[in-house]
């Protein structure tokens, strides 16, 4: 595998004021030549675009190209979510909209101390684990100084 990913935090718009329209032929050049080089890592979040990052994945991406031709990462925004139900309400939804039945890799986006005890009390981590099917879960971690208490909170 090749070692470069192609984020989908900031695509091409259509309108330079609203940070949600994508621009779908350009993302599909650029996503085309990026797979005909060889590489197949992307990584995505609920939030990037207005949600509209995870569709153009899905549309671009998993509709066009095998399973087994990419690999994809995207981000549970613990710091949107105010019950555990949100995870998995969420979690659905990202299924949905990248149109795979699974993710490579699943990080809790921006861990900041607020998100690091949410996942706490709600046993994020410890529910994800029992029922991940073929994915690595993990943490991104926004400030660097919390990234010795993400690591060992958990």
């Amino acid at each position: 595998m090749k070692k470069l990913g192609f984020g989908l935090m900031r695509l091409p718009q259509t309108d330079p004021k609203d940070w949600s329209s994508v621009d779908l032929e350009k993302t599909r050049a650029m996503i085309d030549e990026y797979m005909e080089a060889g590489f197949t890592y992307f990584d995505t979040a609920y939030v990037y675009h207005g949600g509209n990052s995870e569709k153009a994945f899905g549309e671009l991406v998993a509709k066009r190209y095998p399973r087994d031709s990419f690999t994809i990462t995207t981000k549970m925004p613990v710091f949107m979510t105010k019950s555990a139900e949100d995870y998995e309400r969420i979690f659905a939804e990202q299924l949905e909209r990248c149109q795979v039945d699974y993710f490579d890799y699943y990080f809790l986006h921006a861990m900041g101390r607020l998100c690091m005890g949410q996942c706490r009390s709600r046993k994020v981590l410890r529910s994800w684990h029992r029922r991940r099917q073929r994915g690595r879960y993990g943490i991104s971690v926004f400030p660097t100084m919390m990234m010795q208490k993400c690591w060992t909170a958990f």
